[in-house]
């Protein structure tokens, strides 16, 4: 029965008040989140339609207006309503997709003329080079795949992603690169309206997917260790249903998880129902050890290894292990999608990682990705600007004025990101991300764009526009 049925909606004008009311079967805010969804998909609720107030509906359905206003946020957060002010709350007017707004704004900071510091794609010059693995796959010539309802997972790739990963899950597979896994994951344990905790800063694609998914975000901040300890004790107030992280060389401020805080963290989590999702999105060319809460939590972590960095971004391949509850949902979905990652693509995968020399040349871009991000860190120290060494390419900077700081360096020929896709909470400190996998070598280089960085982390915006 209708939540509606035993009320008088004389607070509430006619139509879609009376509309709103019937549909809704649970007065949580997720519950009513759904309800005014279902809906507008159905065109029951259409373009420019007036949604009831906060205050009217919270006392038809006997509820706090916080409860009601909470799931108008939700409703915002994917597009499907928008607030007006005074003038109330109506069904968008827009029916586009929700674009990856985050995402997307990485892209939008100004170009410059010379080098690129802005994007986390690996450095062309240190893949291992595809040809003679490539020749050897095709000579085999391989039956490649007998049946559409084939295992989705070659067993030698099983196997070998097993040997590296960080614990021994119940499930193990591959998915098209680390977002994918991510979006999948999402989907499968992540419904409008649920609250889900997340780093802040963190990575702006992700921070999309759960925005786009209708979630309310809950932001821990975080030091080099990975998040804190008293922030997810707080956040886990909230009952979320997920965590996400990262591992190791956490985008943008190369935080990688240590042994202790991984253990500081279990301890907390392990009266709660919470998924944790682990992103080890740097894989094979991070310095640090892959550390997972996997390890105690096996029946509630999800671990995700990207090979991106490592062997190219246009594999598109990543492992994605968890607990069978979750994968075998994941893997059911697929059969009716895409079926499976390309045999092709996992084959290519298995004999790069066994293969010797694509085994030292990973080793050695591992390396001069490290000593790059050390050599420009070392130089922006010496000239005033603290970064903490982190993991990975990225380099998380301070500055007085973000725009600012873009356009100077644009000015002088470089680009970075801007710091604001990446961040929740806009209390913090302005940034920006400086990605160092395509960094030159050259010391004097080096030393000539943390000159550049410095001078940028000092500007700000005139009041005209312009920079002082």
């Amino acid at each position: 029965m209708a939540l509606s049925s035993a009320r008088s909606s004389r607070a509430l004008a006619p139509g879609v008040a009376e509309m709103v009311l019937e549909a809704i079967t649970d007065a949580s805010p997720k519950g009513i989140a759904a309800a005014v969804n279902r809906l507008i998909r159905a065109g029951r609720l259409t373009v420019g339609d007036r949604l009831p107030t906060v205050r009217a509906l919270a006392a038809e359905l006997s509820v706090s207006p916080a409860t009601v206003s909470e799931a108008w946020q939700a409703l915002s957060a994917v597009g499907a309503i928008e607030s007006r002010g005074r003038a109330g709350t109506y069904v968008l007017s827009s029916a586009e997709p929700s674009r990856p707004k985050r995402y997307l704004s990485i892209g939008l900071a100004p170009e410059g003329s010379g080098i690129d510091l802005s994007t986390s794609m690996p450095d062309p010059a240190l893949l291992p080079p595809l040809g003679k693995v490539l020749r050897s796959l095709a000579s085999s010539a391989p039956m490649w795949t007998t049946s559409y309802l084939d295992d989705p997972v070659m067993p030698e790739l099983r196997d070998k992603l097993l040997s590296s990963w960080p614990y021994t899950p119940e499930r193990i597979v591959t998915v098209d690169g680390a977002l994918d896994g991510l979006s999948r994951v999402i989907d499968q344990v992540v419904s409008m309206g649920d609250r889900v905790v997340v780093e802040d800063p963190g990575f702006p694609a992700l921070l999309d997917l759960l925005e786009t998914r209708g979630a309310e975000l809950v932001p821990v901040r975080l030091d080099n260790h990975g998040i804190l300890p008293d922030q997810l004790r707080a956040a886990l107030g909230a009952d979320p249903v997920a965590l996400f992280i990262h591992s190791r060389a956490q985008n943008p401020t190369g935080a990688a998880l240590s042994s202790v805080r991984r253990d500081e963290l279990v301890k907390l989590l392990t009266n709660s129902s919470c998924i944790v999702v682990e992103a080890d999105h740097s894989g094979l060319i991070a310095r640090a050890e892959v550390v997972s809460l996997g390890t105690h939590m096996q029946g509630q972590t999800v671990h995700i290894r990207s090979y991106s960095k490592s062997h190219g971004p246009d594999l598109r391949i990543a492992g994605l292990s968890g607990p069978a509850d979750i994968v075998d949902p994941i893997m059911a979905r697929r059969m009716l999608g895409p079926g499976w990652t390309s045999r092709i693509l996992q084959s290519l995968l298995l004999s790069l990682l066994d293969d010797p020399e694509s085994g030292a040349v990973v080793a050695r871009a591992r390396q001069i990705y490290d000593r790059r991000t050390q050599s420009l860190t070392e130089h922006l120290e010496k000239r005033g600007v603290h970064v903490h060494p982190g993991d990975g390419v990225n380099l998380w900077v301070e500055v007085a004025d973000e725009r600012a700081a873009l356009l100077v360096l644009a000015a002088a020929g470089i680009r970075v990101a801007p710091g604001s896709p990446f961040v929740i909470e806009a209390s913090d400190p302005a940034h920006i991300r400086v990605t160092t996998a395509l960094l030159p070598d050259d010391d004097v280089a080096q030393a000539a764009i943390a000159t550049r960085i410095a001078s940028a982390a000092t500007a700000e915006s005139s009041p005209r526009g312009g920079v002082s």
